[in-house]
């Protein structure tokens, strides 16, 4: 018997067929981690599925109490947040392809916003001024895309049809039906001849504050910075001083600290606009998260490998 808790009544129901397929192999109990399970009930857990962003204080604390614990499945692509909390013995799955359509989404609609100046169109409005301000395009741009992931994959395929040069940068260098993938390593070099820059890499030892003083002085005069990465990845010091300059514009999705506090320098400096961390908000993630999990409980009942495995501790 496979038992997996569930952190939300839609996802329970979602799965529930599932569920009533295999009565004698698979029992879904529904629990958000908001407290302990009940012991007759913790000692059998193979499976959880963590809540949507799920970042309470000790959260994870309550994960120590499952002797049977196996799997952990997130919904979210970034994972680095759960993996010094969990036990011994436990192997980290994450929602890679969830989030991926909605965060390009908001790249690009971010990336169009700032270049079109529609935060400046919203300001007049609301002042009932008719303001016809003449700016840059996205079309003929080039448009440099950091991380080729699910999400940085997705990122480019909205920004194909936009006219754009693409610029695509990965860990290491390659070649794809595409292209070429520049590694990260050239990233130097790459900054000083494009006109926006797309974060959409995980945060990691390699990735923090990648986008630090240094990168940010080769980007050129007004180009754009667009993070739906980890707010860890850029230097916010570095990046509040050349907007404060006036040289570069952003797009921030993503902030450090997060979630922004009240006062913060961010909200006030120019050139920036600032989202809450909102790439994955739609009512898309319902149902994807939903296929990801049922996948995952589908190859676990198979004895197949776990999906979207990204870590063992």
């Amino acid at each position: 018997m496979l038992t997996a808790t569930i952190p939300d009544d839609d996802l329970l129901h979602r799965l529930q067929d599932l569920a009533d397929a295999h009565p004698d192999d698979l029992r879904l109990v529904p629990w958000d981690l908001a407290g302990p399970l009940d012991d007759a009930v913790a000692r059998d857990v193979d499976l959880v599925v963590v809540p949507h962003y799920f970042v309470r204080p000790g959260g994870f604390d309550v994960l120590a109490d499952l002797p049977r614990l196996r799997y952990v499945q997130l919904p979210s692509a970034g994972y680095e947040h759960a993996l010094p909390h969990l036990p011994p013995g436990v192997t980290l799955c994450n929602g890679r392809g969830v989030h991926d359509a909605g965060t390009a989404e908001l790249a690009l609609a971010l990336t169009l916003a700032v270049q079109r100046d529609l935060p400046g169109a919203v300001r007049a409005m609301g002042e009932g001024r008719w303001a016809n301000p003449f700016g840059p395009s996205l079309a003929d741009r080039r448009v440099l895309v950091v991380g080729q992931g699910s999400v940085g994959a997705a990122i480019c395929a909205r920004f194909r049809p936009f006219e754009v040069e693409l610029v695509r940068v990965a860990s290491t260098a390659r070649d794809d039906e595409h292209g070429h993938v520049h590694g990260v390593d050239e990233l130097g070099d790459l900054l000083p001849d494009v006109d926006v820059v797309v974060l959409a890499i995980p945060l990691s030892r390699a990735s923090y504050h990648l986008m630090g003083a240094g990168m940010l002085a080769r980007m050129r005069d007004g180009a754009l910075l667009v993070n739906v990465a980890r707010g860890k990845v850029v230097d916010t010091d570095a990046l509040l001083a050349e907007l404060t300059a006036g040289r570069l514009r952003a797009a921030l999705d993503v902030t450090d600290p997060e979630p922004l506090p009240p006062g913060h320098p961010l909200w006030s400096a120019p050139n920036v606009l600032v989202t809450a961390h909102q790439g994955g908000n739609t009512d898309a993630t319902f149902p994807r998260v939903a296929a990801l999990v049922r996948r995952q409980l589908e190859a676990l009942l198979a004895g197949a490998p776990a999906v979207n495995e990204v870590a063992r501790t």
